[in-house]
């Protein structure tokens, strides 16, 4: 095992080195979470905790609930719930997306937050390690993803969810028969490179206009080093605010 810190070493983390590690989506994911005092954010597939314990010592007043169906990143995560004081308002428990919500036994929430494997056929892409499979592969696809998050957030309450930005269109088609009011944020590596990654908001039975928002830049050409946003949102010095 390894302990990384994040959030500017806010947040430890013990972790396999062989496994799925969390990056700069679990950071990114864990900034755009704003619940308010006392709300219940779920984050389905959590891993070992990257954002899930990111999100919850960003927002001190808010209650979580990780989900993770791996033994072994279950295990880590309870241990990283401990190893950063948060017992009192992180819980973790078995289960599985592709199982459904209600079979996890829970109340609706306030908020979801999620980042889906980008992948669901493993005849395209082939993880880079066994290990990483199940982070990499999604068994049902987004449908099962969506579906779950529709099921797990309460009408009005928000689902946020980072992915590819080719499937930005397949989220939206999956979402919007019970959600809508879409914030959509591009990510892109540089100010003058196709984003990559996207970040969509969406509210349950929402109504509002999409709103595509500003990109999100991560890179300076000179050097490669983080934009001053980029580098003041992993360090959680602020927010990336909806």
């Amino acid at each position: 095992m390894t302990e990384d810190r994040v959030l500017g070493g806010r947040v430890r983390l013990r972790q396999a080195p062989d496994g799925y590690r969390p990056g700069m989506d679990a950071a990114l994911l864990a900034a755009t979470c704003d619940a308010l005092p006392g709300q219940r954010v779920l984050e389905p597939g959590c891993g070992v905790g990257g954002a899930l314990l990111a999100a919850a010592t960003r927002r001190s007043d808010a209650l979580f609930q990780g989900v993770e169906r791996d033994d072994a990143a279950a295990a880590l995560v309870a241990e990283n719930v401990a190893l950063n004081g948060l017992a009192g308002r992180v819980r973790v428990m078995k289960g599985d997306v592709e199982a459904g919500f209600r079979a996890l036994g829970l109340p609706v929430f306030d908020a979801v937050m999620a980042n889906p494997p980008y992948f669901d056929d493993p005849n395209a892409l082939r993880a880079p390690s066994p290990a990483k499979s199940g982070a990499w592969m999604a068994d049902g696809g987004l449908t099962a993803w969506t579906t779950f998050c529709l099921k797990a957030v309460r009408e009005g309450g928000t689902i946020t969810l980072i992915h590819r930005a080719d499937r930005v269109a397949d989220i939206l088609a999956l979402l919007a028969p019970k959600a809508g009011s879409f914030r959509i944020r591009p990510v892109a590596p540089f100010v003058d490179a196709p984003a990559k990654r996207v970040i969509v908001r969406a509210i349950k039975t929402g109504k509002a206009p999409l709103a595509l928002l500003p990109p999100l830049v991560m890179h300076d050409r000179d050097g490669g080093k983080h934009t001053e946003q980029a580098e003041a949102i992993l360090r959680g010095e602020t927010d990336l605010p909806w």
